[in-house]
């Protein structure tokens, strides 16, 4: 049965800059969920269903024509509004969990903040599409900018954000400084400067806390 006072309490999201290790965060807070035998739905944004996959695509390909940055926003949230009706709703109305790898906070640091767009904007477009729905947790993953730099610089498939520039990276980072000291309810930074182990070791403790406190309220 879905949570009817509140189906974003069952949302939950990891955040974070470039080389923060979300992707092995994401792999453990997984396995955690399945071990308390918790029905959950696991996505991305951009991304998360055939449309908005195609949009990513468009988003982050490398290309001549500069990009401008209302047209990224714009991208963004087009296919965040197929994620949302196509896939996180149906889930959260089921009563399930759903898991992201990244949503709306993003948007915050890289176009807000990265992209100099500004917070007010941002939060227009949230409230547009998302209405009242916002993520129950959302785990900000805290590395060091260059530290994440450092770690992502053998990849090869790195895309268009991925080669910022250092100083649109430490904007993208404050972003999410701020809104995790303006929002303690809501966000919990996760120090992801540390070895793997102690990363995911600290995401399943307060993952473990939220979802105990949600079963219990």
């Amino acid at each position: 049965m879905s949570d009817e006072r509140d189906p974003g309490r069952r949302l939950l999201v990891l955040e974070g800059g470039e080389g923060a290790g979300k992707t092995s965060c994401m792999q453990a807070a997984c396995a955690f969920l399945e071990s308390r035998g918790l029905v959950y739905v696991r996505s991305r944004e951009p991304g998360g269903t055939e449309l908005a996959e195609q949009i990513r695509d468009l988003l982050l390909a490398d290309r001549t024509e500069p990009v401008q940055a209302m047209t990224e926003l714009l991208l963004v949230f087009a296919a965040r509004v197929q994620h949302l009706h196509e896939r996180i709703m149906p889930a959260l109305d089921q009563g399930h969990w759903v898991i992201l790898d990244r949503f709306t906070d993003a948007s915050y640091a890289y176009q807000g903040g990265g992209r100099q767009l500004g917070q007010e904007i941002v939060a227009l477009f949230e409230d547009i599409v998302q209405g009242t729905l916002r993520p129950g947790r959302v785990f900000w993953l805290d590395v060091p900018v260059a530290t994440g730099l450092d770690r992502v610089q053998g990849r090869q498939d790195l895309d268009r954000l991925d080669r910022e520039s250092l100083s649109f990276m430490q904007r993208v980072h404050q972003v999410y400084a701020e809104r995790c000291q303006q929002n303690p309810h809501r966000y919990h930074r996760v120090d992801a400067s540390l070895p793997l182990e102690q990363v995911q070791y600290q995401l399943i403790q307060a993952l473990a806390a939220y979802v105990d406190d949600v079963a219990s309220n």
